[in-house]
């Protein structure tokens, strides 16, 4: 049973890079979310490269209260990271956190509202 006086919380998972400032799109996501939903427990974890790991952001969220954490996969689309490495991934944090009810969901890159967002940008560039 979900507490629903506990935090909810959003777990961002991006692939990481060496150059710092490849997250930073990513940072402004999870500031934008935290100014839009201010009880909301923001986390950005990573793939590789970067820190936090996902197992970090996931203890530190559940340590913090939460008791169900959306995991979101900031890919454009599902490949061998989304498809095989996440599930597993996500199944370890369930068998670590079990008070903790983890949901994933597909990559933000196959949601309509963003497609449609990626369309009118491209379509926005042209005269």
């Amino acid at each position: 049973m979900t507490d629903t006086a506990s935090p909810p919380g959003l777990l961002l998972f991006a692939h990481g890079a060496r150059d710092p400032r490849w997250a930073e799109p990513f940072e402004a996501l999870a500031a934008r979310l935290r100014s839009r939903r201010p009880g909301l427990n923001v986390k950005l974890a990573f793939l590789e490269l970067m820190a936090p790991d996902l197992p970090a952001a996931a203890a530190a969220m559940a340590a913090e209260g939460c008791s169900r954490i959306d995991v979101l996969p900031l890919f454009l689309g599902a490949g061998g990271h989304v498809r095989k490495d996440l599930p597993a991934l996500v199944q370890r944090l369930q068998a670590e956190h079990p008070a903790v009810q983890f949901r994933l969901h597909p990559p933000i890159g196959e949601m309509p509202a963003v497609i449609d967002a990626m369309a009118e940008a491209a379509a926005s560039l042209l005269p």
